[in-house]
């Protein structure tokens, strides 16, 4: 029937985590432990984390989106404040930079990317000297930013990098990991990102004093964690404490700190994989004129596969292309709806459409293909050949498949 998708018991999805024995393992160790919020278990997964990506400091959060704000709020962000950033991301960067009542600078993305344009963003920074407190690059996709070019920007202006690096871990770049080319780099753990534990994040920064105030703001401002509160034996007031900031309830408890531990050992070994379907998309896909292959990177983290229709030689729009490959039981996603199109940034700010014009082009045309560890080559296989199928039966000017 037109309009429904046909009865596929395959489905391939868009994403889909992949947890095995040792993740419900762990998991199930921390149950029986007795402890379950934030304990030993985050804190060893601290230590592990800031040692794999090479920093000094590493701060389990309950979100990427907990991990910005604090950020921010302990780079002392505020009122009257502009924060550049990009339009083209999840609504998450820029919400971030609200919560401190400062408001987000938004930069159009590169022609050949879906990056922040540094070019750009010097020029933004020039007209906005005075009130710009940072620049939030966010690396779209697993592609590294240009971060040598932004870094060297914010050193000029004197202003601090704090990176979205949600999509970007683990991409090593000139022996330096994306994250950790800013002032404060953030990492995600949602269920659909490169290493998950269903919801978390993780700071990282080599600066003592950020890493001292954002561990006390994530958790209510208190001067003292509840683990070693709730674990000294020799104190005979353990349950004392002090507030010294407006805090927030942002820590990652040990249940979930143990599935990210687990993850955070097989990180390469899905990197690796998502490589691999990265190419074989690449060389599936290369030779069809009515699209876009993403760009390629040394160090990419392959978080999203995006393909850039040229809707121009098709006789159907992407939305229309999307409803098809759903019909053929392919899940696949768009990422992004730029933020200056939304009803909230758009009524606030007074955006239009046309404001960011490159933004406003690749999400029209954009489709992110599935690239999770799991996919099997017999399903990469059948997403290609339903995009060729798709693509060459509403070609213009019917081109051979």
């Amino acid at each position: 029937m037109k309009g429904k998708m046909k009865n596929h018991s395959d489905y391939i999805p868009f994403a889909r985590p992949s947890i095995g024995t040792r993740e419900e393992e762990a998991a199930i160790s921390v149950l029986r432990s007795g402890w379950l919020t934030t304990g030993k278990v985050a804190a060893e997964f601290e230590r592990e984390f800031a040692a794999f990506v090479k920093t000094k400091y590493a701060l389990a959060v309950s979100s990427a989106t907990a991990g910005l704000h604090l950020s921010l709020a302990a780079l002392t962000i505020g009122e009257n404040s502009l924060v550049l950033t990009t339009p083209y991301t999840f609504t998450a960067s820029a919400e971030a930079v609200e919560y401190t009542g400062a408001r987000p600078l938004f930069v159009d993305v590169e022609k050949d990317s879906y990056n922040l344009d540094p070019l750009q963003a010097e020029t933004a920074l020039a007209r906005h000297k005075k009130q710009v407190g940072c620049i939030l690059p966010v690396h779209v996709g697993g592609l590294p930013c240009d971060m040598p070019a932004l870094c060297a920007l914010a050193g000029r202006y004197a202003v601090p990098v704090v990176e979205d690096a949600a999509h970007a871990f683990p991409v090593e770049c000139k022996n330096k990991y994306i994250g950790t080319y800013g002032t404060l780099g953030v990492f995600s753990f949602y269920a659909s990102k490169t290493i998950t534990c269903g919801e978390g994040g993780m700071v990282v920064t080599d600066n003592k004093n950020l890493a001292k105030q954002i561990n006390i703001l994530r958790l209510h401002g208190i001067d003292r964690d509840v683990w070693d509160r709730y674990t000294d034996r020799a104190d005979k007031r353990a349950w004392f404490y002090r507030i010294v900031a407006k805090g927030y309830k942002y820590n990652l408890p040990d249940i979930l700190a143990a599935i990210g531990r687990v993850q955070l050992g097989r990180a390469r070994e899905f990197l690796k994989r998502r490589s691999e379907i990265a190419e074989l998309y690449r060389q599936g896909l290369m030779d069809c004129d009515f699209l876009t292959l993403p760009l390629t990177h040394k160090s990419h983290a392959w978080h999203l596969f995006i393909i850039k229709l040229h809707t121009d030689k098709l006789t159907i729009n992407r939305d229309e292309f999307t409803v098809k490959l759903h019909e053929n039981g392919i899940g696949v996603s768009v990422h992004f709806i730029p933020l200056h199109i939304m009803p909230y940034f758009k009524k606030r700010y007074g955006f239009k459409p046309s404001d960011f014009p490159v933004a406003l082009d690749n999400y029209l045309h954009s489709i992110s293909l599935p690239v999770y560890p799991d996919l099997m080559n017999d399903q990469v296989k059948r997403v290609i050949e339903t995009i060729k199928k798709i693509g060459y039966s509403h070609y213009k000017t019917h081109g051979a498949s």
